[in-house]
């Protein structure tokens, strides 16, 4: 949410509590547990639905500036969310810890371009 102090210094602070975590169940457990967070980008859900979506079910001016910042041209999918989590939580990333990990569409991306 931009221009929230708040929502930014939760982002911030689960990202270093990942960082964290991964460090001290590291030392702790020496790859036994490893701490990834999945950071997903703008997700069409009911939670923000009356933010996005207006009454005639047209994009609100905050959809579209989402998605004119995403190379996507579009919100995410929930199932989009599944591969990553998969990956996360298989061996094939065995040696990935204290990582967030970005589904967006590049919006994090598009943003400092």
């Amino acid at each position: 949410l931009t221009r929230v102090m708040g929502y930014t210094l939760a982002k911030t602070a689960i990202e270093g509590y990942t960082r964290w975590m991964a460090t001290e169940l590291g030392l702790r457990y020496g790859g036994g547990i490893r701490m990834n967070a999945l950071a997903p980008g703008v997700f069409l859900t009911e939670q923000n639905r009356d933010l996005l979506v207006a009454a005639d079910g047209s994009p609100t001016e905050r959809a579209r500036k989402f998605i004119a910042h995403t190379p996507f041209q579009r919100f995410g999918e929930p199932e989009e969310l599944t591969g990553t989590l998969i990956y996360l939580l298989s061996n094939a990333s065995r040696f990935v810890n204290g990582e967030t990990v970005l589904v967006d569409g590049g919006f994090n991306a598009f943003s400092g371009v």
